[in-house]
Order: C-alpha cells, then sequence, then structure tokens
C-alpha cells in the first residue's frame, strides 16, 4: 500500500509538472522544482533502457547569455526576469509583441528544451567531453523531441514547431557562401552560441526538419540503439 501511494504520489507530482511547463515562469521556486521532477522522469526512463549506465544529473536555476544549457553534472536552466534585455528583446522582435516573444520563451527554454540539454548529459555519459557542433545539437534536440513525444505533449511540440516556424522565417542565413551548415557550426560554435539571431537559426532550423521527419524511432529504440553503438 505504502508503495502504491508513493508511486501515485509522484505520478500526480510529475503531471501537475507537464501541465505547468512550456509556460514562462515567474516563481523561481516552482521552476526548479518542476524542472527536477522531469529530470528524474527522464533519468528513470534512461535507467529502464540502460540500468547499469551512470546517469545522475541535476537542474539549478543558472541564468545566462546561454540561457539554457547543460555542464558536468547539471541542466541549467532560465528565469524570465533575469534574462538580459538584449536577449529579450530578440523574442520581442521575432515572436511580434512582447507577450508573444514571452510565450516563445516559454514554450521552448522553461519547456522544450530541458530534455535537450538533458540529451547532451547523455551524449557527455557515454562519449565524454564533446565539444559543440551542429551534430550535437541534432542529436540532443532529436532526444527532446523524441522523449516529449514518448510523455504525449504532442499538442505543446506542436506549438514549439509552428513558433519554430514563425522565428526561422525571419532569421538571415549565417553560413557564408562556399561552406556547409556543419562546418560553419562546428568552427564558430562558441561565438554563434552567444548570438540569438545565430544560434536561433541553427536550432529552430534543425527543430522543424525533425518534427517533420516521419520515420524516427520511439524514445526507448532511439537511446538503446545510441547506448548500444557507442564506439
Amino acid at each position: 500500500m505504502k508503495k502504491t501511494f508513493l508511486l501515485f504520489l509522484f505520478i500526480t507530482q510529475f503531471s501537475f509538472s507537464q501541465k505547468q511547463w512550456f509556460t514562462t515562469y515567474t516563481d523561481s521556486i516552482a521552476l526548479v522544482k518542476d524542472a527536477n521532477n522531469i529530470t528524474v522522469s527522464f533519468t528513470k526512463d534512461i535507467k529502464k533502457i540502460s540500468p547499469k549506465l551512470k546517469f545522475d544529473i541535476k537542474t539549478v536555476l543558472n541564468t545566462t547569455p546561454y540561457l539554457i544549457f547543460f555542464y558536468k553534472d547539471a541542466a541549467n536552466i532560465p528565469l524570465w526576469e533575469q534574462v538580459i534585455p538584449e536577449q529579450k528583446q530578440f523574442f520581442y522582435e521575432l515572436g511580434g509583441s512582447e507577450a508573444e516573444g514571452k510565450r516563445i520563451f516559454g514554450l521552448f527554454f522553461n519547456g522544450f528544451y530541458l530534455p535537450h540539454e538533458l540529451g547532451h548529459a547523455l551524449e557527455f555519459t557515454l562519449y565524454g567531453q564533446i565539444e559543440g557542433s551542429y551534430q550535437s545539437e541534432y542529436l540532443a534536440n532529436t532526444i527532446a523531441i523524441l522523449w516529449w513525444k514518448k510523455h504525449h505533449r504532442g499538442a505543446e511540440l506542436q506549438q514549439c514547431y509552428e513558433a519554430a516556424k514563425k522565428m526561422f522565417a525571419q532569421l538571415p542565413n549565417p553560413v557564408p557562401e562556399g561552406s556547409t551548415i556543419e562546418a560553419f557550426f562546428g568552427k564558430n560554435y562558441e561565438e554563434a552560441s552567444q548570438n540569438p539571431y545565430v544560434y536561433g537559426y541553427l536550432q529552430f532550423k534543425q527543430f522543424i526538419e525533425i518534427y517533420e521527419t516521419k520515420d524516427l524511432p520511439d524514445f526507448d529504440a532511439f537511446v538503446d540503439n545510441l547506448i548500444k553503438t557507442k564506439k
């Protein structure tokens, strides 16, 4: 009975977190609590696939110009009120209004991108320190989309997709003539990751492409193959 109650409590807490997630938080305590519930759920899913894999990640509030990122053993997440004005202006401009820009921030940075960073954590666990690259971001975006699909968040992913198309349509292609997007971001990743107009081009492009792909496996099969084929 006790185990059943605890399981019910966890499911209830996680379901509540999911209802709040994909919105722009104003309460930093609630943000971290809900983010950690999602991180626990993601970790449980990984452990079911590979019980022996050491995967112990926490989530911390740490608003920087990178907005959301994985470092060492933590996914660092942002609070809107702490975002620098220049980056808020990016969302206002491409969103078309302050309200829409703030909403889109919530969809992605208090929403979609947490399992993206946990995907980077999984990549780090499997391969060790990895330099930022187009391929690494593509992997993390794929993991995030598949994980949200596993947890039946298709409606929120659809909202992210529509927002990504809206934002991407307004961003100039930063890749110089004669280069490829993979080579450009591999060479300029650090600089690009601090410029929302350049980095947004990469991220929104990838989201749209992966979301529109019809033949992806489910999350469990994708991660199981990733672990089994680790070199």
